[in-house]
């Protein structure tokens, strides 16, 4: 758990372990309705951050795979929504902010490169005219 926590915290999140029941008081005095309706049995690990949500889902992911599922995600909490275990797996699978980031950068780069590809190339071919009409009238003038 130690190796657990040390890898939450570099993503800026920690991990209790703390009763069902308390879980459900602090999630109704705290007005997640949701979570405080939510039923959950056996011993918990409450995974709180404030960093990017996929990162922690990673994580966690990650360290049920490495404890064969010892130790798995039975719910998720963001945003005011309530995640079942396969909705965390899920955000886990998805690439991090600034992969994200990154394609969208190049698919907005995309279009305009495309656009000057497009113009360049019909200007490409006007000259090639151009020089091939030149080219017919020195053969004539030859």
């Amino acid at each position: 758990m130690d190796k657990f926590r040390s890898q939450l915290s570099q993503a800026g999140a920690e991990c209790h372990v703390l009763k069902n029941r308390i879980i459900r008081k602090m999630a109704e005095l705290n007005g997640l309705t949701a979570l405080a309706e939510t039923t959950i049995k056996g011993d918990t690990a409450v995974v709180l951050g404030k960093g990017d949500a996929g990162a922690v889902a990673k994580i966690i992911d990650t360290f049920s795979k490495d404890t064969k599922g010892v130790i798995a995600p039975k719910c998720g909490y963001f945003d005011g929504v309530m995640l079942s275990d396969t909705e965390v797996v899920a955000i886990a699978g998805l690439p991090s902010k600034d992969a994200l980031r990154a394609q969208l950068l190049g698919l907005l780069n995309a279009v305009p490169t495309g656009l000057v590809r497009v113009l360049n190339a019909k200007a490409s071919s006007i000259v090639n005219v151009i020089n091939a009409y030149k080219n017919k009238l020195e053969e004539k003038a030859n």
